[in-house]
């Protein structure tokens, strides 16, 4: 057997040792891989931002049932975070972010922040009741330092909050994110950030306005106390490892504002639960969440027999005045007033009230030097107030209080942070009181507006009219209840020939109404009578209404059987008597035949027209603008009973004069 021609041949071995030293050379001669300069990486949005650095981004969208035809109802469940971010060469104190929802957003969670500028801050919350913007305040964050000082410690400079919610709309491929983001701040103005863009987020970068006039800096290093309708200070006199005492002082500034049997309440935050009180007291004393829960199990030797309240959302009211003197409750300047707080201008004494409370703290916060105030407070009072909206607490100067040995000193609170409240009404609300007009010239009362005080279900059902004007009526059908005025009402409409709506009106529906009657009207002057009716249950003590005269304001002189005080902004402060500063309510007639009688209380009202020359009474001058009832705004009539006499003089009408040439004119014709 030949074996040479089972070997390759020489030429073939050589040809493969070439190839595979070219390969070898061409691979040393080329550069590699790792070696090949990559891309630079697209800055982040927040480094672009030397001063304070707003973001939302939206991270997941699901929709969730029901499920429905119209794209603009389906519900949504959606996570997004908003971070508050510090880059600029001054603090951040007590920020509160500007989020604008615009698809119905229902927040189900907030984590990192909480609600500044709700009414009730009580979750699920629904984005839609706030007029303009939802606002966030950080928490326990609420101040951020600079880079500088904390070299660039994001748990000082930085916040982020959490939101898990509901939305309704936005089908794919839109994304539904807030129109933009502000900070609540004068001194900084915040733009899109140049030359960043993306479509999954909203990015805002706010830089100090350099036109912007800064406030005198406070010596203490935090806040002035800030002005508002109402404002509650929480004042921490004492402090010990693991409890403090602390004062809350509410003061009603407005001089409308009012609250009756007022009601507190806000959100314990870090777990901590109230020990005792003076001054005023939980509505509800319950001590099972502290030892079915966390606090029981950290105190296991403590008596929680003694503790009023462990409930994460307590609600205080005051005490009665036969308190005030008890050792125990009472001894508290300010307290035990039964929950009224009256304008200032009306009692200074009245219109603040203070109570003690001993807090119990929590882990990590055991520490004499840890303080945190409460958070989402709310406010509210009985019958006819109006309805308080509170922003968060913001820590400010500490409060000074005289030294309680008598000595010519002050003693300084260890920490102060201040609630403001702000009278707002939510737009769903209704008025709780009304007006109705009458004149000495013109037989017919316009009585209040149809469901001024709103209209339930229950009136639609009986089918009546909730959008038709109110009948006029007769001057003797305001002393007797809606109920009983259709048969006098469908009486004078056949007597006068006005027009009857079918289905007739809805009633006012409201509890307390005010009737404006002009009386006279002379060459030198001219008065009012004023009537308030009172058809509910409740009763009025010390009550006051407010009257806006528009025209007829710098002509006041005199209130008879109640005391009237001018006022800014054309203003008139009516109060009662004494003896006539109590407001009864509805009674019983005297027999079964007779309506139900309202409670009463009237008083002239006298003008001079020295200081209003050309005043036309009988053109409506005499009528008020606004008038209110214990704070609240009342529903106001829409026209004002007309006088033939005034309208013959306006150009454009017939005269009698005209009118007789008139008919002079076509005899003549006719003969």
């Amino acid at each position: 057997m030949d074996c040479s021609r089972s070997r390759p041949p020489i030429l073939v071995l050589l040809l493969v040792f070439l190839l595979s030293v070219e390969s070898s050379w061409s691979q040393q001669a080329m550069p590699p891989a790792a070696l090949t300069p990559a891309p630079a990486p697209a800055p982040s949005p927040e480094s672009l931002c030397n001063g304070i650095f707003l973001s939302y981004v939206l991270e997941q969208r699901e929709r969730i049932h029901p499920f429905t035809s119209n794209p603009a109802d389906q519900p949504y469940s959606f996570r997004a975070t908003a971070t508050v971010l510090n880059h600029g060469t001054a603090d951040l104190v007590a920020w509160t972010l500007l989020v604008p929802f615009r698809h119905r957003e229902l927040l189900v969670s907030v984590d990192g922040g909480v609600l500044a500028n709700a009414s009730s801050s009580v979750l699920p919350y629904n984005t839609t009741l706030d007029a303009n913007v939802t606002a966030f305040s950080g928490y326990p964050n609420a101040d951020l330092k600079t880079p500088i000082e904390t070299a660039n410690d994001l748990s000082q400079i930085q916040t982020k909050i959490s939101f898990v919610g509901t939305l309704f709309g936005s089908p794919s491929p839109a994304v539904p994110l807030p129109e933009f983001l502000d900070i609540d701040d004068p001194s900084y103005i915040c733009a899109q950030l140049p030359g960043f863009n993306d479509s999954g987020s909203v990015q805002r970068c706010c830089r100090p306005d350099p036109n912007y006039v800064p406030k005198p800096v406070n010596a203490t290093g935090f806040l002035e106390r800030q002005s508002g309708d109402l404002t509650i200070t929480y004042d921490v006199l004492q402090s010990y490892g693991d409890s403090y005492l602390a004062l809350v002082t509410i003061e009603n500034h407005n001089p409308l504002g009012r609250l009756d049997n007022w009601e507190l309440s806000w959100e314990w935050a870090r777990d901590e639960f109230i020990l005792s009180m003076k001054g005023a007291y939980p509505t509800v004393v319950d001590a099972s969440g502290c030892i079915f829960g966390k606090q029981g199990q950290y105190y296991q030797n403590f008596d929680f027999t003694k503790v009023l309240s462990c409930k994460q959302k307590p609600t205080i009211s005051d005490l009665s005045p036969w308190r005030y003197n008890d050792t125990d409750l009472g001894r508290i300047p300010h307290c035990c007033r039964n929950g009224t707080l009256l304008p200032p201008e009306m009692d200074p004494e009245q219109s603040v009230s203070a109570f003690q409370i001993q807090v119990q703290k929590m882990p990590p916060d055991v520490n004499r030097s840890v303080l945190f105030p409460p958070v989402n407070w709310n406010i509210s009072g009985s019958g006819l107030n109006p309805n308080y909206q509170c922003g968060q607490p913001i820590r400010v100067s500490s409060a000074q209080f005289p030294d309680p040995s008598g000595i010519d000193s002050e003693s300084l609170a260890l920490a102060s942070w201040q609630v403001v409240c702000n009278i707002t009404r939510p737009k769903s609300a209704s008025p709780k009181c009304c007006v109705s007009f009458s004149a000495f010239y013109n037989d017919s009362v316009v009585p209040c507006k149809t469901c001024a005080c709103g209209c339930s279900a229950s009136n639609r059902a009986q089918t009546c009219n909730v959008s038709a004007p109110g009948m006029l009526l007769p001057p003797e059908s305001l002393l007797v209840p809606f109920d009983n005025r259709t048969e006098k009402a469908l009486a004078w409409a056949q007597i006068k020939h006005y027009n009857v709506p079918s289905p007739l009106p809805c009633a006012d529906n409201c509890g307390l109404s005010i009737n404006w009657h002009v009386l006279t009207n002379f060459q030198k002057g001219w008065s009012a009578r004023v009537t308030l009716f009172n058809w509910g249950e409740d009763q009025f003590a010390d009550w006051f209404m407010a009257a806006k005269l528009d025209k007829a304001y710098p002509g006041y002189e005199q209130l008879y059987s109640f005391n009237g005080t001018k006022m800014d902004d054309d203003t008139i402060f009516i109060v009662g008597n004494p003896g006539l500063n109590y407001l009864n309510g509805e009674t019983n007639g005297n027999s079964d035949s007779d309506p139900r009688v309202p409670g009463k209380q009237q008083s002239v009202i006298s003008f001079t027209k020295k200081s209003t020359p050309g005043i036309e009474i009988l053109a409506g001058d005499g009528y008020p603008s606004k008038v209110y009832f214990n704070g609240e705004e009342c529903s106001m009539p829409d026209m004002f009973p007309t006088s033939w006499a005034f309208r013959s003089r306006r150009p454009g009408t017939f005269t009698a004069l005209g009118f007789l040439l008139l008919v002079a004119s076509l005899l003549f014709l006719l003969q």
